[in-house]
């Protein structure tokens, strides 16, 4: 029996890839489970597996002290003595206890203890081997799918591709073939350790990498990639070698290798840009196929730039739902702020006037020179308020301002402040009025133009109704004109026929009809000499 059970322990180890030893543990696990509960004992219980005898025995282990105080894990050194004279205070000694038969539960106890260790095994074993895979691009077949998730058979080992990781352009079945990488590999949750993914960057760089043999050799180097997958991705690759066109390489032959990768990606489209280590320049390539006018960096700290574009190229820039602009903005790392030159225009305009309104404010603050409005203004103050709500540590940081000047600027602004705000207010509202006033009259003159055309429209459309009517009528007048004519001539005609058969002769007539037949062809001609008369 022992020996079938550890020819049992082998097969298992074997078939899971799992070592004996570790079976052996948990069986030993299992077996003082089993006997502590058939022994009632709450001794500390271990079972021993003798791979010669192949048999279990099964032990209680004290511990050795001067005064026990627990006998099922404490024993005195006296008794210790008499089991194994060696034993020294402190240490353990094991026990011998009875080997209790396996009853149905306890064996079913048993076989939960095993199976879970050997569980506990596999998933170790999975760790150990994919742990280390992750990022790389792995082949397997749909297995199953579970609440919307697929399952995917790598061999032994069973795989999950969650939902959020599958992209919206794919679609697969149970059995087909698929590729994807390799995200992440779970050390202790329930179901398949390994997660994979269709929708990661890294995908994409696995894909080029097998396509393009100067990536594999490290000649191309890519150096970012954004996607929004199953629709669009844009990848930036740059060469060690000169004589290398990075992105002629990655498009091969009449786009040979980049046709491949899309294939595999159900269509996505791919932009492949040229990667610059002048972040200006980057940009314009990743904003590819729009036209950029010019880029300005905003802020080094920030990663900002400002991109201006024609008119006509703002929407092709952007892109569909902002997606150019959003895919350019990860591929390069920066925040990119997107206007046409249009836009770029009004901003500038209302920048000009706030700045020329900020002057005359300052100009009206007694005591300010030209260059110290010029300071305050360089500094980014654009109102007298804000130059009083101000710090004196504001005012002292600018360049050629000191203290004392600080101090007498502040009193200034701050004394004049309220004066020069109800003046600028009035002179605006007055300003608000006259536009007001303006717009109206405009609205009068256009609403008078648009009644004088509509007068005009109207009396155009009269007059020719008019003069259809008239063209109509006088086309009747003579259609029934020419009608009475045509009538008046077939009946005049008629009459000339009419008086030729009865002034006749009887005897010409006789002699003009020899024959019925004969008769009857001058009756014919006669009526046909009419009818083309007529």
């Amino acid at each position: 029996m022992t020996s079938e059970l550890y020819q049992a322990i082998e097969q298992i180890g074997r078939e899971k890839r799992i070592e004996t030893d570790i079976i052996v543990a948990a069986v030993e696990e299992a077996y003082a489970a089993a006997a502590r509960k058939y022994l009632h004992s709450h001794e500390n219980l271990f079972a021993k597996f003798d791979k010669a005898s192949s048999s279990l025995s099964v032990f209680a282990r004290k511990t050795v002290v001067a005064d026990v105080e627990n006998e099922d894990t404490e024993i005195s050194l006296e008794e210790a003595k008499g089991i194994d004279p060696a034993v020294e205070m402190d240490s353990f000694v094991d026990i011998p206890r009875e080997t209790p038969p396996l009853g149905r539960i306890a064996a079913q106890a048993a076989k939960q203890i095993i199976y879970q260790k050997v569980k506990e095994a596999e998933r170790e074993n999975v760790y150990n081997e994919y742990s280390g895979r992750i990022g790389e691009l792995i082949n397997g077949t749909v297995k199953r799918f579970e609440r919307g998730d697929m399952i995917v058979a790598l061999g032994e080992t069973e795989a999950i591709l969650p939902k959020r990781e599958e992209s919206r352009a794919e679609h697969y079945n149970v059995g087909d073939r698929i590729r994807a990488i390799i995200v992440d590999v779970d050390r202790s949750g329930k179901g398949p350790q390994v997660m994979l993914s269709r929708t990661d960057p890294r995908l994409l760089m696995k894909l080029f990498e097998m396509e393009v043999p100067e990536i594999y050799d490290g000649t191309v180097v890519i150096m970012s990639v954004a996607r929004d997958a199953g629709d669009r991705s844009k990848i930036a690759v740059r060469s060690k070698d000169k004589d290398v066109d990075p992105v002629g390489a990655c498009v091969g032959m009449k786009g040979s290798r980049v046709q491949a990768v899309i294939r595999e990606l159900r269509g996505e489209k791919i932009d492949i840009v040229q990667w610059s280590d002048d972040a200006r320049t980057f940009v314009q390539h990743a904003l590819n196929p729009a036209q950029i006018n010019r880029v300005q960096v905003k802020g080094d700290a920030e990663r900002e730039m400002e991109v201006i574009v024609p008119d006509d190229q703002l929407s092709l820039a952007i892109g569909k739902k902002g997606q150019n602009v959003r895919l350019a903005s990860r591929l390069v790392g920066w925040k990119i702020d997107i206007k046409s030159e249009f836009e770029k225009k009004a901003e500038v305009e209302a920048e000009m006037e706030r700045v020329a309104r900020a002057r005359e404010q300052f100009e009206m603050v007694p005591g300010l020179g030209d260059k110290i409005i010029t300071k305050l203004m360089d500094a980014g103050f654009r109102s007298v308020r804000e130059v009083a709500m101000a710090n004196f540590e504001e005012l002292t940081s600018i360049p050629g301002i000191g203290e004392k000047i600080a101090l007498k600027i502040f009193d200034s602004c701050s004394e004049n402040a309220d004066w020069i705000e109800a003046k600028v207010a009035e002179r605006d509202a007055q300003e608000a009025e006259r536009l007001a006033q303006e717009a109206a009259e405009r609205e009068r003159l256009e609403a008078a133009e648009r009644e004088r055309l509509e007068a005009a429209e109207r009396e155009r459309l009269e007059a020719a109704q008019r003069e259809a009517e008239e063209a109509e009528r006088r086309a009747k007048e003579e259609a029934e004109r020419v009608a009475a004519e045509q009538a008046a001539e077939a009946e005049r005609l008629a009459q000339e026929a009419r008086s030729s058969a009865n002034g006749a002769p009887e005897g010409a007539l006789a002699n003009a009809v020899p024959s019925e037949s004969s008769g009857s062809a001058s009756g014919t001609d006669a009526v046909d000499a009419v009818d083309n008369e007529q």
